[in-house]
């Protein structure tokens, strides 16, 4: 186990009911004048955004209310918020919404503490400083309500990449699993996918003696394994719901990938789908993930053939690599089985499009991505022909 500081700040605030007090924890805060920032029509049609409002009225808390942000957000809002926002004189950023909404929030509250261009802080600057930000989750999926993480499409260069610094870790996330009933069913299986990914990032690593966290990544999995199904057959299923969106946080705070070197070679793969493309995060990575283990499960079979006993309840044998390759086999038909993809051309993405792929990687990551396994471009190339 690797030396590490883990500094995880954020008030978790879980439960039914709980966003009709978000003023009153904003209030806690110091929050003056409040930037509050929401995706699209759902959260208006239900009334949950009504219901926040007033509690910030009834708290004596003054906002600013600015809706659109989209999926896979890009610079060109990040870059439009601030100039709204900054006259404004806000001093506290509330996200109500997914991970797309949460990073639009962290990049804007970093933005607006910055006399530069916000993207400088996803070309490498550091993140020294940012206005607060607070949440009321609606996705479980991106985990952004607890990680220091933000990730923005720079659309003028179609590269999406992340930036991280705990000054941007949430002060606060109201996790009220009641805001999730009416998702897609294909949206809630996009963030199943998303939240299984940031454990399995974490989970393959070359870092040994891991034990606490590599059953900590198992259990998570597991526990997302188990209430997948019912959250797409029941999306009222309070308890399922509530099981996915604490999991989806615990995957994504980094508690589960301390002490370990992580491999993120196949976010940076889906990245790149989604700005080209604008394909679904979690859909991406459902094409993306089974290719890079069947491309990279030679680097540690052993590792592999566990997650495939203890997750996927692959028949322990003494023929590890078959183990393996069934474990990767079961996670991919459990994927396709929440109605996510597994191919390229389900994400109307032409094969001919790949080069173009490989250049976007090349030009966000540098000549290699990954750790568990370095890749080179070639590598990357040969895994996007491999999205079966």
């Amino acid at each position: 186990m690797e030396n590490f500081i883990f500094n995880s700040p954020t008030r978790f605030i879980f439960g039914a009911d709980e966003h009709k007090r978000t003023g009153k924890y904003l209030a806690q805060c110091g929050a003056k004048k409040v930037l509050v920032l929401y995706g699209g029509g759902s959260v208006l049609r239900s009334g949950r955004l009504q219901e926040i409002v007033d509690s910030l009225d009834a708290a004596g808390v003054d906002f600013l209310l600015l809706g659109g942000v989209q999926p896979n957000p890009g610079s060109s809002f990040v870059y439009q918020t601030i100039e709204a926002a900054r006259p404004e004189q806000v001093d506290f950023l509330l996200a109500v919404g997914g991970g797309s909404v949460i990073d639009t929030a962290k990049a804007v509250a970093a933005g607006l503490l910055y006399d530069g261009d916000f993207l400088d802080f996803y070309r490498g600057k550091p993140v020294e400083k940012a206005l607060p930000v607070g949440v009321v989750l609606t996705i479980p999926a991106a985990g952004s309500e607890g990680s220091p993480n933000t990730v923005i499409t720079d659309e003028e260069n179609k590269i999406k990449k992340g930036t991280k610094s705990d000054c941007l870790r949430p002060r606060f996330a109201i996790l009220n699993p009641e805001l999730t009933f009416t998702l897609p069913k294909y949206q809630s299986a996009c963030g199943i996918c998303d939240i299984m990914a940031h454990i399995l990032e974490r989970y393959f690593s070359k870092t040994p003696d891991n034990a606490v966290t590599d059953r900590m990544c198992e259990a998570v999995l597991l526990a997302v394994k188990d209430v997948a199904m019912r959250v797409i057959i029941d999306s009222e299923d309070y308890q399922a719901q509530a099981a996915l969106m604490w999991a989806g946080m615990l995957a994504h705070n980094n508690i589960c990938g301390v002490g370990r070197e992580q491999d993120w070679a196949s976010h940076a793969l889906a990245h790149q789908l989604s700005a080209l493309f604008d394909s679904a995060h979690g859909a991406a990575l459902a094409v993306v993930f089974p290719a890079w283990m069947r491309y990279c499960v030679d680097e540690d079979v052993e590792l592999f053939a566990r997650l495939a006993e203890r997750v996927w309840q692959v028949p322990a044998s003494d023929d590890k690599r078959q183990m393996a390759l069934a474990g990767i086999d079961r996670y991919q038909e459990f994927l396709k089985g929440l109605g996510l993809p597994s191919r390229l051309e389900h994400l109307d993405v032409p094969e001919e499009a790949i080069p173009q792929l490989v250049a976007q990687l090349k030009a966000a990551c540098g000549d290699t991505v990954g750790n568990f396994k370095k890749l080179s471009m070639a590598d990357a190339e040969a895994i996007y022909r491999g999205c079966r």
